[in-house]
């Protein structure tokens, strides 16, 4: 199964986990002799309707997580399969993110809404093993409570490592931080900035400032 990534080979759901109702994760069953790295993607496609290009936000024995927002017409017609249904699935693509390349420094990662799926992989590794890294920092950002994803983890990780969680609006909540990721940036409390390691992902303007604060709070480039 999958002995070359650009040959489009059948994947059974084996579930199904509804984050917002337009935002689901798909797990997929997958035994590729691909091996699948965090930050990469696959493409995934239903005869007649085309293809998406779609983030894997978890790996696991026989599976990967595809998280995936209903946004066009291959998206729309996903939402419509069920458990037991299969699609087509296309990849792994892209160079991902490899956790050797983080371990022993301090990490800092931001992710603003569904930005957050690319790097759950990464997340995920340190915070169920600490020992890893010499500090672990999540600011994820997100429009409103509502638009929240992944929220059984973010109670874990809140556990495991320094989470800043901040929703654009939070409505008068004030369990939830308020304001753009980028504010909080600044006053991040580190060991070493000079040998901290940043991964942003997220829309292209919420990554182009990130990257502007963490350059001007002193990280390299």
């Amino acid at each position: 199964m999958n002995k070359n990534e650009y040959i489009p080979f059948l994947s059974e759901i084996k579930e199904v986990i509804k984050h917002t109702d337009i935002e689901y994760t798909f797990r997929m069953e997958y035994n590729g002799e691909q091996k699948v790295k965090p930050g990469q993607f696959f493409e995934v496609s239903i005869p007649k309707f085309g293809e998406a290009p779609i983030s894997v936000s978890g790996i696991g024995e026989g599976f990967i997580d595809l998280t995936i927002r209903r946004v066009g017409k291959v998206t729309n017609e996903v939402f419509e399969r069920y458990v037991g249904d299969t699609l087509f699935l296309r990849g792994p693509y892209g160079n991902g993110f490899d956790v050797e390349d983080y371990k022993g420094k301090e990490v800092v990662v931001v992710a603003g809404g569904t930005g957050v799926s690319p790097v759950r992989g990464i997340i995920e590794h340190f915070s169920h093993n600490p020992q890893d890294a010499k500090g672990m920092t999540l600011i994820a950002g997100f429009k409103s409570k509502n638009d929240i994803l992944f929220k059984e983890d973010l109670k874990q990780w809140d556990e495991t490592m320094n989470l800043i969680l901040t929703l654009d609006s939070n409505g008068g909540d004030t369990s939830y931080k308020e304001g753009l990721v980028t504010a909080y940036i600044p006053t991040l409390e580190l060991q070493d900035v000079s040998t901290a390691v940043a991964i942003v992902v997220g829309p292209p303007a919420m990554m182009r400032f990130s990257v502007m604060a963490l350059l001007e709070r002193g990280f390299k480039e």
